[in-house]
């Protein structure tokens, strides 16, 4: 299923055809190559002073890591995440070199998990991101050093047929339309 935004312009492919959905094919594998061409993107985002405050737990379904994050989901996401291929934890390391607080760290991990979300969009994956997660469960169970702050779990794999999900609530979710606040209302000045 595509959803193409309603846009004052055009805006590359790629952007304006992502969305995030939550029918995923159980059954799809992403290759090694796929997974690191993803972690490559989000590597090279810009940060503030190149600092690349942003860390990745990898998980693929079917491995201990994977089963451990399935635990930590929250609410709707555990009846449909766990069909995703991998799970990438989005993580952001909030103290610098210098032991003050990295004041860009959430900013700088967001662009890191945006330009993954790209570029796994353009090799035809899919990517929802996931914020009803436990954090403080994640932190324990991967034993996260107390200044790394998971941030977002990204649900990644194949698209599936939306009457995969037994969930009403979700087909519905699913089968709607992108909306997004106008322009207007975002731009403060200008």
């Amino acid at each position: 299923m595509r959803k193409s935004v309603e846009s004052s312009v055009e805006l590359h492919p790629v952007l304006a055809e992502r969305w995030s959905p939550r029918a995923y094919d159980a059954d799809a594998v992403i290759p090694e190559s796929d997974v690191t061409a993803f972690l490559e993107a989000a590597r090279w985002a810009p940060s503030a002073n190149n600092a690349q405050p942003w860390r990745f737990i990898i998980a693929r379904r079917g491995d201990a890591h994977f089963q451990i994050l399935e635990k930590t989901l929250m609410g709707f996401n555990q009846q449909w995440a766990p069909n995703a291929s991998i799970f990438v934890v989005v993580s952001a390391l909030t103290t610098s070199k210098d032991g003050k607080p990295h004041t860009t760290a959430m900013y700088d991990a967001g662009l890191s998990a945006g330009l993954l979300t790209v570029e796994a969009h353009h090799r035809g994956y899919v990517v929802h991101q996931i914020g009803g997660f436990d954090r403080d469960a994640v932190k324990k169970e991967f034993n996260l050093d107390e200044e790394i702050a998971p941030i977002v779990i990204l649900a990644i794999g194949k698209q599936a047929s939306s009457d995969s999900l037994a969930n009403e609530e979700l087909k519905t979710r699913e089968l709607a339309p992108r909306t997004r606040l106008p322009l207007s209302d975002l731009v403060l000045v200008g």
